[in-house]
């Protein structure tokens, strides 16, 4: 039996509190994948154990309420949450500096795109925390625009294959190199964006020194 189908029973068996509170065992850093347990959230709703939004709208705090642990984790107790299991074995040195050196070169784009990095998201929250660069708020903003992108995806995915397997199994391979095409799409769109700004506020500080 693989984990989906694991996921699945244990699910159909208990409904919506499963599901919440498997998406904060990942959120800590436990290694259950993600986008397995969202998956497998959709699939209960597709048979019928529960309705598809519901689903969609727990597992989006359950995403939201982990990784803000982690977090509040980081910003409260600092370095000393490196030393203690399970986060440990998870945040090891070498990725703790690792990570270190990408977030102060990326910054907010590193918050955003952590959720897109199945092994790195817990290092990359925590570290957050540690830094004191970034405000709650600022955190819970990037890294809920980023969930709006995944959650619904891996949800309605197993809602539409809820039925057919080997459907499933094939979308679910593909959905992670979709998201990443979502997300090319999306800083694309935003660039083009930015660029026609810049190019629009350029032209009236021009006007403005010609008058």
């Amino acid at each position: 039996m693989d984990l989906l189908t694991r996921l699945t029973t244990v699910f159909a068996e208990n409904g919506y509190l499963a599901v919440f509170l498997a998406l904060l065992i990942c959120g800590m850093g436990v290694p259950i994948p993600e986008d397995v347990t969202l998956v497998a959230g959709g699939v209960i709703a597709g048979l019928g154990y529960a309705n598809v939004h519901v689903m969609f709208a727990v597992t989006m705090l359950g995403v939201l309420v982990g990784d803000a642990g982690m977090f509040l984790a980081g910003h409260h107790y600092g370095v000393r949450l490196l030393h203690k299991r399970p986060l440990k074995w998870v945040l090891t040195p070498k990725r703790y500096a690792a990570v270190q050196k990408q977030f102060e070169r990326y910054g907010n784009r590193m918050l955003f795109t952590a959720r897109f990095l199945p092994g790195m998201r817990t290092a990359v929250f925590v570290s957050a925390g540690l830094t004191h660069r970034v405000t709650f708020l600022r955190f819970l903003l990037l890294d809920g625009l980023a969930a709006l992108i995944s959650v619904p995806v891996w949800v309605y995915l197993g809602y539409l294959g809820a039925n057919n397997h080997e459907w499933l199994l094939t979308w679910m391979h593909r959905g992670q190199a979709g998201l990443w095409i979502a997300l090319g799409i999306l800083a694309a769109g935003l660039g083009i964006y930015l660029w026609r700004r810049h190019r629009l506020a350029a032209a009236e500080r021009e006007t403005d020194t010609r008058h």
